[in-house]
C-alpha cells in the first residue's frame, strides 16, 4: 500500500470564508493552523454576500429590539438564548472586523457627526445593516483574505476537497483529523489535527437554481454525519427571492438592500402584487416574498417577475447599488429606468450540524462555524443579514473554547494510509454527470419552495435508488471532485427530505401543502445518525 502524505497542525478550519477564516486569525496568534480551501481562498459565499451585517449601532436601536425581529423570522422555533448571545456580541465582532481592516460605509449626520451608514432590509425594524456598498461580502472576504496569507502561524491549502474525518478507533467521540484529495496532483492525503472545524458553508448546490457557487455543496454536514453527528432543521432551505433573471447571469443575486431603499415587485404589466401576500409589502421576511413570487409566476405562466427601483433618484440608486447597476447594465437593463426580471433561488442553509454557543459538535474535538452549523439563530427562517454576524460571533466563540483546551492531552494513534489498491480510474464519468443533474432537478421539482407528501415520497424513491448507484461507484474508482461533490450532496439531499417528512405543518421555510397550517408547539427537527441507522437495520 502506498504511503500516504501526512500534514499535522493544532487546528485544521476547513472552509475560507468569514467563519474559517475569523476563526483561524482568532487562533493564529496561539497555535499552529491549517486552513483548507476547496477553490481558491476567496472563492466561496461569504464574496457574493451583497447586503450587510445586522449590528446595533444606531441609538434609537436596541438588543431586545434586534433579537425581537430575528425570533419573528425564524417563525417561532428560534433559540431564544442563542438569538440574544448573537446579538449582543453583534457591535465587538463587527468592531473586531473594522479593526481587521473591513471599510464599512459612513455618512456624515445634520450635525456634522461621520457614522455608519445602516440600511434596513425585510424583517428589520430598525436600519441595523453594515454594508460596504453593495458588496459587503467581497470586502470582508477580501480584507480577511489579505491578512490569512500574511500571518506566519497560518499554511494555506488552496484546491483541496476534505474527503472524511477520521475518527479514533478507541473512542469514536473523538476526531484525529481528515483525509483530504489533493486537486493539483490528484492523491489522498492526510492532515493530522488536535482539533478540526467545520466552516465549509451551505447545500444549495442540491438544487437546480441556486445562487450560492459551484462548492457549497453540503461537504462539511454530510461528513459530520458520516461521523455521527446530529443535525437539525435541514427541511428550512431559503430562497433567496430575487436572483437575476437572464441566460449570461447564471447566479447574481439583487440584494435585499434594493427593496430596504423602497424598491417595487412588479407583473410584466407594471402592476404590484405584494400588498396580497403580507401588509409589510416588500419588506416582508424572505420565505414570505419568494413564495409570492413563484406563486404569481405559476398562476400567470410567467418566467420572472420585476423589481423595480427607477422611480428613485439615478444617483441614488447608482451610489448605492454601484455593482448590481453595472452588473445590469452590462446585460442591457438600467436600473434606473427598467425595471430588474428577477426569480427565486435556493440560497441558504437554515439547518446543520448542531452545536452549542461554543460552537462544539457532537464529536469532542470539532467545531462548525457558519452555515454548516445549526446553533439555534435562524429557526426556520433566517434573517436577512444574521448570516455573516453569525459567522465572526460563533467563530470566536469557538476559538475561545479552543485556546482554552489547548492544553488537553488528546488521543494519539497511527491514522491507517489511504487505501486505493483496489479501486481504478473511472472511465463512466457519465454517470457522475446524469446522477448530478437528476438529483438536483428531482430536488427542485419536490423540495423546492411549496412541497407535498407524494412529492417528497417521490424525492425519496429516487435518493435510495441514487444512493445504491453512488455507493457502488464511490467504492470501485478513485475519487474525483464531481464524485466527492455528489456523494455529499446526495446525503444532504436524503437529510432535508427525511426533516421535511418528519414537519407534519408548515411554518417559515417549509410550506407542505398537506399541513398548510402551523402546529401550536413546534419544535426543531433533530436526526441522528444512530437512529436512522437502527430504523434502517
Amino acid at each position: 500500500m502506498k504511503q500516504t502524505t501526512e500534514y499535522n497542525c493544532d487546528v485544521l478550519v476547513i472552509g475560507s470564508g468569514a467563519a474559517g477564516l475569523s476563526l483561524a486569525l482568532k487562533l493564529a496568534k496561539h497555535c499552529q493552523v491549517i486552513v483548507l480551501s476547496k477553490s481558491k481562498i476567496s472563492e466561496g459565499s461569504t464574496k457574493y454576500a451583497q447586503g450587510g451585517i445586522a449590528a446595533v449601532f444606531d441609538e434609537s436601536d436596541s438588543i431586545d429590539s434586534h433579537v425581537a425581529d430575528t425570533m419573528e423570522a425564524g417563525a417561532g422555533i428560534c433559540e431564544h438564548k442563542v438569538v440574544e448571545f448573537t446579538a449582543k456580541n453583534a457591535r465587538d465582532s463587527m468592531q473586531w472586523l473594522i479593526d481587521t481592516g473591513v471599510d464599512f460605509d459612513e455618512e456624515t449626520n445634520a450635525k456634522g457627526e461621520t457614522k455608519y451608514h445602516l440600511t434596513r432590509e425585510g424583517g428589520h425594524s430598525h436600519r441595523r445593516i453594515l454594508h460596504a456598498a453593495d458588496a459587503t461580502g467581497k470586502a470582508v472576504q477580501y480584507t480577511l483574505s489579505d491578512a490569512v496569507q500574511l500571518h506566519p502561524n497560518i499554511r494555506l491549502f488552496e484546491r483541496f476537497n476534505a474527503i472524511d474525518l477520521i475518527t479514533s478507533k478507541n473512542d469514536k467521540k473523538q476526531c484525529l483529523g481528515c483525509y483530504v484529495w489533493n486537486r493539483e496532483i490528484e492523491q489522498v492525503e492526510v492532515i493530522r489535527s488536535r482539533f478540526t472545524a467545520l466552516c465549509t458553508g451551505g447545500a444549495s448546490k442540491v438544487y437546480q437554481y441556486t445562487s450560492n457557487p459551484d462548492i457549497a455543496s453540503g461537504d462539511g454536514i454530510a461528513m459530520a454525519w458520516r461521523a455521527g453527528c446530529r443535525v437539525a432543521n435541514m427541511e428550512f432551505n431559503q430562497f433567496h427571492p430575487t436572483c437575476l433573471y437572464h441566460p449570461q447571469a447564471k447566479n447574481f443575486l439583487i440584494t435585499e438592500a434594493l427593496r430596504g431603499e423602497g424598491a417595487y415587485l412588479r407583473h410584466a404589466d407594471g402592476t404590484r402584487f405584494m400588498e396580497r401576500f403580507d401588509e409589510r409589502l416588500e419588506l416582508a421576511p424572505r420565505d414570505i416574498v419568494a413564495r409570492a413570487i413563484d406563486y404569481e409566476m405559476k398562476r400567470l405562466g410567467a418566467d420572472c417577475m420585476y423589481l423595480d427601483i427607477s422611480h428613485k433618484p439615478a444617483e441614488f440608486v447608482i451610489k448605492h447599488f454601484p455593482n448590481i447597476y453595472k452588473k445590469c447594465r452590462t446585460l442591457g437593463i438600467d436600473i434606473t429606468r427598467d425595471p430588474i426580471p428577477v426569480v427565486p433561488a435556493a440560497h441558504y442553509s437554515c439547518g446543520g450540524v448542531m452545536t452549542d454557543l461554543n460552537a462544539k459538535t457532537d464529536l469532542n474535538n470539532v467545531y462548525a462555524v457558519g452555515e454548516v452549523a445549526y446553533t439555534g439563530l435562524h429557526g426556520a427562517n433566517r434573517m436577512a443579514s444574521n448570516s455573516l454576524l453569525e459567522c465572526v460571533v460563533f467563530a470566536h466563540s469557538a476559538a475561545n473554547s479552543i485556546l482554552s483546551r489547548l492544553d488537553e492531552t488528546l488521543t494519539q494513534e497511527t491514522i491507517q494510509p489511504w487505501d486505493e489498491s483496489r479501486v481504478s480510474d473511472s472511465d463512466e464519468e457519465v454517470v457522475i454527470q446524469h446522477n448530478w443533474h437528476e438529483l438536483r432537478l428531482f430536488m427542485w421539482d419536490y423540495v423546492g419552495i411549496v412541497r407535498t407528501n407524494k412529492r417528497l415520497e417521490r424525492a425519496m424513491h429516487r435518493i435510495e435508488l441514487l444512493k445504491q448507484e453512488i455507493q457502488d461507484y464511490y467504492a470501485n474508482f478513485r475519487v474525483s471532485n464531481n464524485l466527492l461533490e455528489l456523494r455529499n450532496l446526495l446525503t444532504v439531499a436524503e437529510l432535508i427530505v427525511r426533516s421535511a417528512m418528519q414537519r407534519k405543518e408548515s411554518r417559515g421555510l417549509h410550506y407542505n401543502l398537506d399541513y398548510p397550517e402551523q402546529l401550536e408547539n413546534a419544535s426543531p427537527t433533530i436526526l441522528s445518525p444512530e437512529e436512522i441507522k437502527s430504523k434502517n437495520v
